[in-house]
């Protein structure tokens, strides 16, 4: 009682406990289905089956046809109406989830796009900032021309200073 008792409600059904269901297992199933029916196996499978039932129904003996061939082999051509009936709507099914997955798929794309192009801007911008810093930075060349321009302003200071003091 105990153990029923620590259970959501929802678990709790009135033929005993039933498995958990995926909320998408039919049309993962219907899918299975639909992708078989597009193969070349299905096709050989049918061809296989609709020439054995024309063999059985045309040379068996008399009491041992189902389906006559002066009707037309009426329940082959029922058979495979149904097969068709059913067919059709699991080839749409598979084909709305191919769709689903092809629209989650764009936009995944798109939202990947969307950061690469940020990325992008964003290293731009960097690469921007980094080249105009390093053109604010001095280089080897002109720290070396302003020392020597310092060096002969102090040595033409030095030359005025020891002018004036002959003087």
């Amino acid at each position: 009682m105990a153990d029923r008792l620590d259970r959501p409600k929802a678990e709790n059904h009135r033929f005993g406990l039933r498995r958990p269901r995926k909320s998408d297992r039919f049309g993962a199933i219907s899918e299975g289905i639909a992708r078989f029916l597009g193969t070349p196996r299905f096709l050989v499978y049918l061809t296989v089956f609709v020439i054995v039932w024309l063999i059985w129904n045309t040379w068996a003996p008399e009491g041992l046809r189902f389906d006559n061939a002066a009707n037309g082999y009426t329940a082959l051509t029922l058979m495979l109406s149904l097969q068709a009936s059913y067919a059709a709507p699991l080839i749409l099914l598979a084909q709305n989830r191919q769709d689903d997955r092809d629209r989650v798929s764009a936009e995944q794309d798109r939202q990947r796009a969307e950061r690469s192009l940020a990325d992008t801007e964003y290293l731009a911008r960097e690469v921007a900032s980094l080249r105009q810093a390093i053109n604010e930075t001095a280089t080897r060349d002109f720290v070396r021309s302003e020392l020597r321009s310092l060096l002969e302003d102090l040595q033409d200071l030095d030359k005025n200073a020891g002018d004036d003091r002959r003087r």
